[in-house]
């Protein structure tokens, strides 16, 4: 054993330092001193980004490992530290991240007295940890830090290590306690079966209109699924986390489904009759997936997911890419497929009203205007931390992600408060990336006093606050039930003059006139090196709800309508109306494009 010693505390960020971990977020507290020393010791191997508020810590953490794919770190202290944690460790959770948080606690002699900020801690993060431990000697700090991490990893989700305050001060034998020796080897993907392959492709020759439905599982294979989809004249739709992993401008894709959604992807899924659900994972299943009958395809590297989201009719347990490889050895080309040709014709149509939506040049200041300008300034390899909020339909439908764009969102826990964390862990992982936020006033004010994080590091943000006074997703919500407006209306706030309060660059927007300086302004304001925060003043303006949109299945033929709970409280409704009442007046409904190409039920 060596001879040579070490704190405890600096033994632990050693071995997050063996991890490659390059930063930890958080908020010091009294029962976090001992690994505040550690930090001010270790400052040229590990930075220490002091946020204002512990749930921006551990939404950034969740943020930066979505991003980068390597875990985060965040701390809190014990007690109200600790449970400030928990949101973010929650979205974490959700979406399936490696997050290490480590959590302050009261000194070993004081813990079971009642002391001043202690509290049970580890019960506290036992349905959102994937590993839970409260180290119990000092000699055991970093060696189950480092478990913890590879947990975290190996579960994708949550690891929480609780410190007892004293034991990072201890000396301990200066060795490496990390288990990071180890030799990169690819974990091996699983391969379908020919006879799980030519089963599913029987499945999609007895189907009349066939629809892929994928998620992040996806992964890197979109070149694959195209020519897959292409082959079998098969559309697809997507889930939110598959945003920008299939191309948006090849014909194929109809985009996401249910409300932050297309009106082809909604309009194709509710007359399908067979989903093929490739690596994907639809919170939203058990409403969309409920419409009507289907036959049901699941591929999914992870076996536990299966029938998760609907019964089965076959799973392939297998590697998205290895599936759509051995489809495309074992398959015959179909020709023309007409519900193919109807739905990417369907989709052409919606594409159409988005651009003439963004390219309005006339009325109040709305959103479609200020995703039209962000796309006119993002760079090809810009990085976007997106709000919860209409902001997420919003992006889906006007947003360009192409490329290599990056963006990320609380996608499954849906918090809100999370666009300026997951910038600041964006700029921070990619300094030399354009970087923006983009948050609703809801959502902005929840976290708005880390504005002066990125004050302090000089983090060149471009935070883009679509302010209408409003709470508007959930306004969209009791539109559609009977009842009164209520609780949703917010104050006003100026939120440009806060930002130049905290040392930020502030611009107030109100009219169309304005958007093209204030945007050119905001670029120059980024490339000077300085955070900059626009105030979009925007009406309130609901997007057309393309999930009222409904199929009466029971009829010889498809028939399109709106759905009886819209009309019960917007009342009654043609489906031309309904376009009409959004400035869709041009839209066409599915059944028309059925009509046109021949589609049978």
């Amino acid at each position: 054993m060596s001879e040579k010693t070490v704190p405890a505390s600096v033994a632990m960020l050693r071995v997050l330092q063996a991890w490659d971990i390059k930063r930890v977020f958080g908020y010091p507290g009294g029962s976090f001193n001992s690994t505040m020393n550690a930090l001010d010791l270790e400052k040229d191997r590990i930075q220490y980004v002091q946020v204002r508020h512990e749930q921006v810590g551990a939404l950034a953490a969740a943020a930066e490992a979505k991003l980068t794919g390597k875990i985060g770190v965040a701390f809190g202290s014990a007690g109200p530290g600790a449970v400030n944690m928990l949101n973010g460790l929650y979205d974490a959770k959700e979406d399936h991240t490696p997050v290490l948080a480590l959590v302050g606690q009261v000194p070993h002699s004081n813990m079971n007295y009642d002391f001043f900020q202690e509290f049970p801690e580890v019960p506290m993060f036992q349905d959102v940890a994937v590993y839970d431990r409260c180290v119990m000697t000092p000699e055991s700090l970093p060696y189950v830090v480092d478990k913890a991490i590879r947990a975290a990893y190996k579960n994708r989700g949550p690891a929480v290590v609780v410190i007892p305050n004293d034991f990072g001060y201890v000396q301990i034998p200066d060795v490496n306690y990390a288990s990071t020796a180890l030799l990169e080897k690819q974990t091996p993907k699983q391969t379908p079966t020919d006879e799980e392959v030519d089963q599913f492709l029987k499945m999609v020759r007895e189907a009349k209109r066939p629809v892929f439905h994928v998620g992040s599982g996806i992964k890197d294979h979109q070149d694959l699924l195209k020519k897959v989809a292409e082959k079998l004249q098969i559309p697809v739709t997507i889930t939110g986390l598959a945003k920008g992993k299939v191309d948006d401008d090849w014909e194929g894709n109809l985009g996401t489904t249910n409300r932050a959604a297309s009106k082809a992807a909604d309009e194709a899924f509710a007359t399908a009759d067979l989903v093929i659900a490739l690596g994907a994972d639809f919170p939203f299943a058990n409403l969309v997936y409920r419409t009507h009958d289907f036959k049901f395809v699941q591929i999914d590297n992870d076996e536990s997911q299966f029938g998760r989201h609907h019964f089965l009719d076959l799973g392939i347990w297998a590697d998205s890419g290895k599936f759509l490889e051995k489809v495309l050895e074992r398959s015959e080309a179909v020709e023309n497929r007409p519900f193919y040709q109807a739905t990417v014709a369907d989709m052409q149509d919606w594409k159409a009203y988005l651009n003439k939506l963004m390219k309005k040049a006339d009325g109040p200041l709305s959103y479609e205007q200020i995703y039209r300008e962000i796309n006119r300034i993002a760079d090809k390899d810009a990085v976007f931390g997106i709000d919860t909020g209409d902001n997420i339909i919003n992006s889906f439908r006007f947003l360009d992600l192409k490329g290599d764009k990056q963006w990320t969102i609380s996608a499954l826990f849906a918090t809100m408060g999370y666009g300026i964390p997951a910038a600041i862990a964006a700029k921070l992982a990619y300094p030399d990336r354009q970087v923006f936020s983009i948050s609703g006033d809801g959502a902005a004010s929840m976290v708005i006093h880390d504005l002066l994080t990125e004050v302090k590091y000089h983090l060149p943000i471009i935070n883009i606050i679509t302010s209408n006074q409003t709470l508007n997703f959930i306004k969209s919500e009791q539109d559609d039930i009977q009842m009164n407006h209520s609780g949703i209306d917010l104050e006003d706030a100026d939120y440009a003059k806060i930002a130049e309060a905290m040392g930020a660059k502030g611009i107030t927007i109100r009219t169309l006139d304005e958007l093209p300086a204030a945007f050119d302004k905001a670029l120059e304001y980024q490339k000077a090196g300085e955070p900059v925060v626009i105030d979009a003043k925007i009406t309130d303006q609901r997007g057309l709800p393309v999930e009222e949109l409904e199929f009466d299945n029971q009829a010889a033929n498809f028939t399109e309508k709106i759905s009886a709970a819209y009309q019960a409280t917007h009342g009654e409704k043609s489906v031309s109306d309904f376009f009409s009442d959004y400035d869709g007046a041009e839209l066409k409904p599915l059944t028309d494009y059925f009509a046109k190409f021949g589609v049978e039920k």
